[in-house]
């Protein structure tokens, strides 16, 4: 007879063959939160996908796949061939999604969000990216780190073949975006790479059928957007972004300056998991040097 054992079964079984990981990694799951007219907008549809692991990101991408996914083509006059475009090319969504599961923490309790506005897609994890990589290799695609958080996961996903665990996905996902003409995603995170949101812009093709719909209410709020940017010249506090911008009513603050420029990406939070916090400060975002770069924001 072979002697009693205690059975242990081991996380990533739990994870991959169990029917509710969630039960022992709270919000083991992917939610898929569609706000067709922006963050401003009332309107939205939320999806929330739980279960064993490859199984809720297979469903996920399917939804993406059905519900957000489009093509357009484009004849020319003067050429027989046409030009086809997707609003988002499904490979490189495909492996920012699994990316972003394989390399999340699952001791954190927040799930893995695909937030899709009118004019980009946005998908978050926590943490962020490893310490060892500078603020200047992520700008650049650069993510050299070989440490692995859930190299187990990494494994189980290799032979689902839904990724490749040899730092390849960044390649191919800039390889998808340039192939489609769409423009290169844009990764934003903290000084203590507490998250990691990847932004994927729409394809310009697309962009313009959603502009006039939201126009007027980028004119409205882009000079407040402006003027807090410019206020913002260091780490500071709610009270010294007021203070800089000579405002004294706090609600207005919040309304009409704060929020759109966190909603855009323009300004975060050093204390994202506890936005009430007493010592919360505000930086500038990784996508707004990206801009400014650019040539895109002027910032006097």
């Amino acid at each position: 007879m072979p002697p009693d054992e205690t059975v242990r079964p081991k996380n990533v079984g739990l994870i991959f063959f169990n029917e509710k990981p969630y039960h022992f990694f709270p919000y083991t799951q992917i939610d898929v939160v569609h706000f067709p007219k922006g963050l401003g907008s009332d309107v939205f549809t939320e999806s929330i996908f739980r279960g064993p692991l490859h199984i809720i990101i297979q469903e996920a991408l399917s939804h993406i796949k059905s519900n957000i996914i489009e093509e357009k083509i484009i004849k020319h006059s003067e050429r027989p061939e046409a030009d086809r475009y997707f609003n988002y090319p499904f490979a490189a969504i495909e492996e920012i999604l699994c990316n972003a599961v394989y390399r999340r923490s699952y001791e954190i309790c927040e799930p893995v969000e695909v937030r899709i506005l009118p004019n980009q897609i946005q998908i978050s994890s926590f943490p962020g990216p490893d310490s060892s990589i500078s603020d200047k290799a992520i700008q650049e695609y650069r993510f050299l780190s070989r440490r692995y958080r859930n190299r187990r996961i990494g494994e189980f996903l290799k032979e689902l073949g839904m990724t490749e665990g040899r730092g390849t996905g960044i390649p191919k996902i800039i390889r998808e975006l340039e192939k489609n003409g769409s423009p290169k995603p844009i990764f934003n995170t903290d000084k203590e790479r507490t998250f990691l949101v990847v932004e994927i812009p729409i394809h310009s093709s697309f962009k313009q059928e959603t502009i006039q719909e939201t126009i007027q209410e980028t004119n409205n709020i882009f000079p407040k957007i402006n003027k807090l940017l410019e206020a913002c010249i260091k780490e500071m506090s709610r009270k010294e972004l007021m203070s800089a911008l000579n405002l004294k009513n706090r609600s207005n603050f919040v309304k009409n300056y704060l929020n759109p420029a966190i909603e855009q990406g323009l300004i975060e939070m050093t204390i994202p998991d506890n936005p009430n916090n007493r010592n919360q400060k505000y930086n500038l975002t990784l996508k707004w040097k990206k801009l400014k770069e650019d040539g895109l924001i002027n910032k006097k």
